[in-house]
Formats: C-alpha cells, structure tokens, sequence
C-alpha cells in the first residue's frame, strides 16, 4: 500500500529522528536512531524504510525532511 505522506522531523525531546507516516486519515510515528546531524539522504532512506517495516511503500523523493 503507497503511502500519502511521510515526514522526518528531529524530535529534541526524545533526542531522537520522528517518521510520520500517513496514510488517509491514519498517522503512524515511529521514532528512528540516527545522527542528530545526519544529511538529508540518510533521513530520506531511513523514513523509507520505516514505511516498508510498516506495510507501506514509499519513493525517497517524496519524503519531506523538516
């Protein structure tokens, strides 16, 4: 199943990278391990493969990096 929209954000509370994931009205988040100054590339290929862990496929380019 494609995916509508996913977004990576730095989650400074947790100190960790947030996936959001959505899908019609449902939002799934997932927190990730990565570098607080990982590069955009990286965060694109780790929010894809969250999505996949998920049941969902997405394109890296239309990942959103905030």
């Amino acid at each position: 199943m494609k995916a509508d929209r996913v977004e990576v954000s730095r989650d400074t509370q947790n100190n960790r990278w947030l996936v959001r994931i959505q899908v019609g009205e449902e939002v799934i988040r997932r927190h990730c391990e990565a570098p607080p100054d990982a590069d955009g590339a990286t965060l694109r290929n780790l929010a894809v493969q969250t999505a996949a862990d998920e049941g969902y496929s997405v394109d890296a380019s239309d990942v959103t990096v905030i």
